[in-house]
């Protein structure tokens, strides 16, 4: 018989065990505040480095996570002002990087020293013989016993420049009249833009190049390039 009244004891006790106790949670809910404060400042800290180095990519992404991950951190409402500007910093950088791998330089050995180019492949490729678009390619070069040059190279068709002809280039909007010729060989075809000083200042000095020239199946045709990623110190005696 006195089992029951021990029993009931324990069973009343049972719950008393597992109520939390106010104070250890609150102390708890404030070491993981903490905790999670402090790690917003350790990416924010990450972050302003990364700005110090003109990392912008770096930056960008640790302002990012900081932003998903922490978002109502003090941190994150520190950097917030600054991460619009580390946004378009980055998106500048990256644009770049991209535009300047659109180039391809060369440095050959020749008779007489090295030849250097700097060449680049239209935006979209274009119809120069009705059978269909090809890249139609720009190219800067500097031989040692020919010396300077600049010229269009087709994959297809051919320029209706033999006689010399007047080429419309168009450099960020601003429309220049270039002259063109077409050499009596058939080694390549290609056509020099005459005025080789004037397009690399163009291209050294514009975002957007385009250059309309005559064909000989389908008549003139424009080649737009992309040329604001173009290093100039490639082939510095043209500068």
């Amino acid at each position: 018989m006195k089992l029951l009244p021990l029993s009931i004891a324990l069973c009343l006790l049972l719950p008393a065990c597992k109520r939390e106790d106010p104070e250890a949670a609150a102390r708890a809910a404030a070491a993981q505040a903490e905790a999670k404060e402090q790690a917003a400042e350790a990416m924010a800290k990450q972050f302003d480095d990364a700005v110090t180095a003109q990392n912008w990519q770096l930056a960008k992404g640790y302002g990012d996570i900081l932003q998903i991950e922490h978002p109502t951190s003090a941190a994150a409402e520190r950097i917030k002002p600054k991460l619009d500007e580390i946004k378009a910093r980055a998106e500048e950088e990256q644009q770049q990087r991209r535009l300047a791998a659109l180039w391809a330089y060369g440095n050959e050995p020749v008779k007489g020293g090295s030849q250097l180019s700097a060449a680049i492949y239209s935006q979209e490729p274009v119809d120069t013989d009705g059978s269909g678009a090809h890249p139609v390619r720009l190219i800067f070069r500097d031989h040692p016993e020919w010396g300077r040059s600049s010229y269009l190279v087709l994959e297809k068709g051919d320029f209706d420049c033999y006689k010399g002809c007047k080429l419309k280039v168009i450099a960020d909007g601003k429309t220049h009249t270039l002259p063109g010729s077409r050499p009596n060989t058939d080694e390549a075809i290609a056509m020099f833009v005459e005025d080789h000083k004037a397009l690399w200042k163009l291209a050294k000095g514009a975002k957007q190049l385009s250059i309309e020239f005559p064909t000989e199946a389908v008549g003139k045709r424009t080649a737009e390039f992309e040329v604001g990623g173009l290093d100039p110190s490639k082939l510095p005696k043209w500068n």
